[in-house]
């Protein structure tokens, strides 16, 4: 598959999406979660019926039960919850153990306590990484798709 455009990202069909996303898990019921990154948008699922925003996407929703689930866009603001550091791993794009460790965190987003969503910090030194720091998205690109990152906040560097 050659680098997608932006104008190609939005017509992506479901086949190159799950291709370009590989080794993720991209199926029937987090598509759109992962079309809303073809947008750089964080999207995290809803329940239509009582509301509850939850991840990772699934189904049925793990407050009520119901099958009425959709996506809804996130501000992509939240604190550092936990913080990983890999020294070794399988490879990934991006992702140069001998560099040094690489970060791995887990931010509770301010929509709701226990929202979270597990990814990287980039463009902060590992050792200046703290659980509790504010951090805002970013995005990058990770096989010629955009890829949801965290960096820290302006008034927290």
């Amino acid at each position: 598959m050659t680098t997608p455009g932006p104008a190609d990202l939005a017509g992506m069909t479901d086949l190159d999406l799950v291709q370009a996303y590989a080794p993720l898990v991209v199926d029937r019921d987090t598509a759109a979660f992962y079309r809303g990154w073809l947008a750089r948008e964080l999207r995290v699922a809803r329940c239509d019926s009582c509301g509850h925003t939850f991840l990772p996407p699934r189904p049925v929703c793990p407050a009520c039960w119901s099958e009425d689930v959709g996506t809804v866009p996130v501000s992509g603001r939240g604190t550092i919850f936990l913080c990983m550091l890999l020294h070794q791993g399988p490879p990934a794009p991006g992702v140069d153990y001998a560099e040094g460790p690489y970060p791995v965190v887990t931010v509770e987003l301010e929509e709701r306590p226990g929202l979270r969503f597990t990814t990287t910090v980039v463009g902060t030194p590992v050792a200046d990484l703290a659980i509790g720091q504010p951090v805002t998205l970013d995005w990058i690109d990770r096989n010629g798709v955009p890829f949801p990152v965290f960096r820290l906040a302006e008034d927290a560097a």
